[in-house]
């Protein structure tokens, strides 16, 4: 893992076309802007992960049952 300082309005650019700038810092919790393409998904982790939960339940789901139990 890359581990950074950068102070408020200061940036870094991932690859060519996503800036993450530092917009302000309050206590322990810093608040970050994403200027990133529409294309590219951008989530809190959280959120990335309840995603990919909902994805792998919906994968195991039987499209055939109309109950929509899991498949066995």
């Amino acid at each position: 893992m890359l581990v950074l300082s950068r102070q408020r309005d200061e940036s870094i650019v991932i690859g060519d076309n996503i800036v993450v700038t530092i917009v302000d810092i309050r206590g322990d919790k810093v608040r970050l802007g994403i200027d990133a393409p529409t294309e590219v998904p951008v989530h809190r982790r959280e959120v990335f992960e309840a995603i990919q939960r909902e994805n792998l339940r919906a994968a195991q789901l039987d499209p055939n049952n109309p109950n929509n139990s899991a498949k066995k």
